[in-house]
């Protein structure tokens, strides 16, 4: 019996987010030491197995509020329903003949949930990776990143844009431009212009993260999004400084200009403080990163923080500063 067994990563935005859902750039990247695994095998149904993550047994009622306060309400199980759905339909619509034979599926996670380092998007990406192999079908990088937010979107009603599902259908480090002018579409999927890049080897990168300063991204994107489609000036100016970040960092990256990177890097945090009220215990991590001589801005949407942090002593003060805050540091690890 053939066993299938696929991976997603956990991502970080480095610059230009969160303008990914406005037209903008970002320039992002997989955390590899974090990931979520899709199982599958041939089966006689078409079985979902929950895992641990889709807890529903509690010591207390205390413990069932504590999770529901960290993690909400939702486990996995939903996001490979929702996956397989929208996957059938895609094949279908495109003229796939897809064979009969059932599955068992189950995931696993070792990505922090909710402290915006994807872990969502990237059981889905594992989940479609998996029914690609079982079903022998082939869906390019640029169109396998569209689907996944489609699910996201279409089928959970989830608030998002496509740097987080582009990452982890690339892998890697990738430029992203979601300019209007870039956008196309195909088989129903709309897609920017990406392109991959080279990570430097001297290139030192952390993330940071505490779970219980976490909430939800769509809490975030929500708010924003209303407020961007109204035409608050302040958000839409904010958008095309958030794409004009990305784009010199692409050039600060290929050049190795590690000062201007730092410096783009608290640009982009302190851009999004100006316009969005954020959580203080979020805000207290990268003050304290920065107090450590790291620069420091959220990887996504709050709760985890990415940066450069210079040198091993900078490092070391990170994981002592930061640990005094109930955070875990890790310095990125390369594919």
């Amino acid at each position: 019996m053939e066993i299938i067994k696929t991976k997603a990563y956990a991502r970080a935005g480095l610059l230009g987010n969160p303008s990914d859902g406005y037209n903008g750039k970002t320039i992002s990247l997989c955390i590899p030491q974090y990931y979520a695994q899709v199982t599958l095998y041939e089966w006689e149904q078409v079985e979902i197995v929950p895992c641990l993550e889709d807890q529903s047994q509690f010591e207390s009622v205390g413990d069932l509020v504590h999770d529901v306060v960290l993690h909400g309400y939702y486990g996995g199980v939903r996001l490979i329903k929702a996956s397989i759905k929208r996957f059938v339909e895609y094949c279908h619509a495109k003229g796939e003949t897809l064979h009969n034979r059932n599955f068992s599926i189950r995931y696993e996670t070792k990505i922090p949930r909710q402290v915006g380092m994807a872990g969502s998007s990237a059981i889905i990406t594992a989940t479609m990776r998996a029914l690609m192999k079982f079903y022998n079908v082939d869906i390019p990088p640029y169109l396998l990143a569209s689907l996944v937010l489609s699910v996201e979107m279409q089928e959970l009603h989830i608030t998002a844009g496509l740097q987080d599902r582009v990452i982890q259908a690339y892998e890697g480090m990738v430029y992203m431009d979601f300019d209007k002018k870039k956008m196309k579409t195909v088989d129903g999927l709309t897609y920017g212009a990406y392109k991959r890049m080279t990570i430097p080897s001297d290139l030192p990168l952390y993330v940071a993260f505490k779970a219980d300063v976490s909430e939800p991204t769509e809490i975030f994107h929500n708010n924003l999004r209303a407020r961007f489609d109204m035409g608050e000036p302040a958000v839409v100016d904010a958008m095309k400084r958030f794409a004009q970040i990305a784009f010199d960092g692409k050039r600060a990256l290929e050049t190795h200009d590690y000062k201007t990177l730092n410096q783009l890097i608290d640009a982009n945090f302190d851009l999004r403080r100006s316009i969005c009220k954020l959580p203080a215990g979020q805000v207290e991590m990268i003050e304290v990163a920065r107090q450590c001589g790291a620069s420091a801005k959220f990887a996504g949407s709050g709760g985890a923080i990415v940066g450069l942090y210079q040198n091993a002593k900078i490092l070391a003060e990170l994981k002592k500063r930061l640990g005094q805050l109930g955070c875990s540091v890790e310095v990125i690890d390369r594919q």
